[in-house]
C-alpha cells in the first residue's frame, strides 16, 4: 500500500510525554504532518481506524543477525530483504544489519550487498546502517562468534573494510586488546558509534576506552566482565562500569532469558529508560519454529538449536543468539520488569535513535518527523506497521 496521505484516526497516540486518547494522525510525504484531538478531514488519504488501539513510534533494533529463516551474512539480498520484512510484522520500522566474525572476503560481499538491499528495500523495516559485530574480541568471552577469526585490531584490515564501506554506522570490539582504542579514534574520526563488547576488561580499561569513544555496552551482560578476582585482589568489570559511569549507555536482550526478571528490573533501576536500548540481537530463527539452525551464515555458520525461546550451542553451553522480536522485548519490560508503557516504548525507539544520533527525524511521533508508526494492542500484538508514511504490514 502507497500513498502520500495517510490519516490514522481512533487512536491512543503515545507522544514522548503521554498518551492523547482518541486522537488522529495525518501524514503526507512521509512525515507526520499533524496530531490531534479533534476531528481531521483528509482528502485522498488512505485511512486506517485504529479500533482504540496504541499508536506508537515504529520500534528501532539497533543489534540484529536476521529472522525469518534468513541472515545477513547469507550472501544475498533476498536475505536482506525477507529479515527487514519479518521484523516489520513485529513492529520494527529500522534496524541496523548485524555481522558476525567472518573472512574477510565475506565481510565485504554482506556490504556490498547491503548497499543494493538498502536501494530495494520498500516492504520492510528500513536499514539504519551496517553494524559491525568482531572480530576484535576477548577470546576468553567469544560466545557463540566463530573462533577462527578472532584477533586484535589490525590498522591495515580495519582502514581498508572503511575505505570500502561508507554505510558502517556501529563496531563493536573489546577495549583491552592491543590497538583497540587507537582503533576507537579512527572510528569517531568517521562518525561511527563505537560499542564494547565480548570484552574481559575490568573497570580501569573501560573507563579509557569510554573515554576513546566506547559510549555503548553491546547486549549488557553477555559476553562482558563483571567482578573478577585475580590473586587476592578484586576488580570491577564492563558491567559495573557500566553502572558507574552515569552517560555510558546500554543496550539488552530483553526476551526474558538472557537476563531474568530481576536483572532487567536492577538495569532499569540503575541506567533509566533514557540509557537503555531494547534490542533482539535475534539471529535467523527469529520468527521460525523450534528446531535446528544455524547462526550465521549458511554456508560456514555455526550449528544451533531453537528451544526455549532462545538458539542455544548444541550442547547447551551458551546462548547463540535470540530469537526475539521487539514487540516481545517491549512486553518483556512491562510485564517482567514492572517497567511503565511509555518508557518500554522509549527504550524501543527514541533512546536507540538518540545512541545513533537520528533523533532528530526518528525515535518519536513529533510533526515534522518521518511517519515511522506501529499500531498494536493492549499486550503489544502488532496490526499495522507503517515506514515513512509507508503501510509495510497489515495484520490480516
Amino acid at each position: 500500500m502507497n500513498n502520500n496521505k495517510l490519516k490514522i484516526s481512533n487512536a491512543r497516540v503515545i507522544t514522548p510525554f503521554r498518551i492523547l486518547e482518541n486522537a488522529t494522525i495525518l501524514v503526507e510525504h512521509g512525515k507526520i504532518s499533524h496530531i490531534t484531538q479533534e476531528s481531521a478531514d483528509f482528502e485522498d488519504a488512505v485511512a486506517i481506524d485504529a479500533g482504540g488501539n496504541y499508536v506508537s513510534p515504529g520500534f528501532i533494533d539497533i543489534h540484529v543477525h536476521g529472522g525469518g529463516g534468513h541472515d545477513f551474512m547469507d550472501g544475498s539480498e533476498e536475505a536482506f530483504l525477507k529479515i527487514a520484512e519479518t521484523h516489520a510484522m513485529f513492529g520494527t520500522t529500522g534496524l541496523m544489519p548485524t555481522t558476525l566474525t567472518s573472512e574477510l572476503d565475506e565481510l565485504y560481499h554482506t556490504l556490498d550487498l547491503y548497499k543494493q538491499a538498502d536501494r530495494n528495500n520498500v516492504k520492510g523495516a528500513q536499514f539504519l546502517g551496517m553494524h559491525l559485530e568482531g572480530p576484535y574480541f576477548s577470546m576468553a568471552q567469544r560466545g557463540a562468534q566463530d573462533p577462527r577469526y578472532i584477533h586484535n585490531p589490525d590498522p591495515k584490515e580495519y582502514m581498508d573494510i572503511l575505505s570500502r564501506s561508507n554505510d558502517i554506522k556501529r563496531w563493536s570490539a573489546a577495549p583491552e586488546l592491543e590497538g583497540a582504542i587507537e582503533f576507537a579514534h579512527q572510528l569517531r574520526a568517521k562518525n561511527i558509534l563505537v560499542a564494547m563488547a565480548h570484552t574481559d576488561a575490568i573497570y580501569e580499561e573501560a573507563l579509557v576506552a569510554f573515554e576513546a569513544g566506547y559510549t555503548l555496552a553491546t547486549h549488557f551482560y553477555s559476553c562482558m566482565s563483571g567482578v573478577s578476582r585475580r590473586e587476592c585482589f578484586r576488580y570491577a568489570g564492563v558491567i559495573e562500569t557500566a553502572y558507574l559511569i552515569d552517560e555510558m549507555d546500554v543496550e539488552i536482550i530483553a526476551d526474558g532469558i538472557h537476563l531474568p526478571a530481576p536483572l532487567l528490573k536492577l538495569i532499569y533501576k540503575i541506567k533509566g529508560p533514557d540509557r537503555i536500548a531494547l534490542i533482539t540481537d535475534s539471529m535467523r530463527g527469529a520468527g521460525m519454529p523450534p528446531g535446528e539452525s544455524i547462526l550465521g551464515s549458511k554456508h560456514n555458520g555455526v550449528k544451533v538449536i531453537i528451544e526455549d525461546g532462545v538458539a542455544k550451542l548444541p550442547d547447551r553451553t551458551s546462548f547463540a543468539g535470540s530469537v526475539a522480536t521487539c514487540d516481545r522485548l517491549v512486553r518483556n519490560m512491562i510485564k517482567m520488569a514492572d517497567v511503565p508503557l511509555l518508557e518500554a516504548i522509549k527504550m524501543a525507539s527514541l533512546t536507540p535513535a538518540n545512541i545513533l544520533g537520528i533523533a532528530s527525524s526518528k525515535g518519536s511521533l513529533v510533526k515534522g518527523k518521518d511517519a515511522d508508526i506501529v499500531i498494536f494492542d493492549e499486550d503489544i500484538r502488532v496490526s499495522t506497521t507503517v515506514v515513512g508514511g509507508r503501510v509495510v504490514y497489515t495484520k490480516v
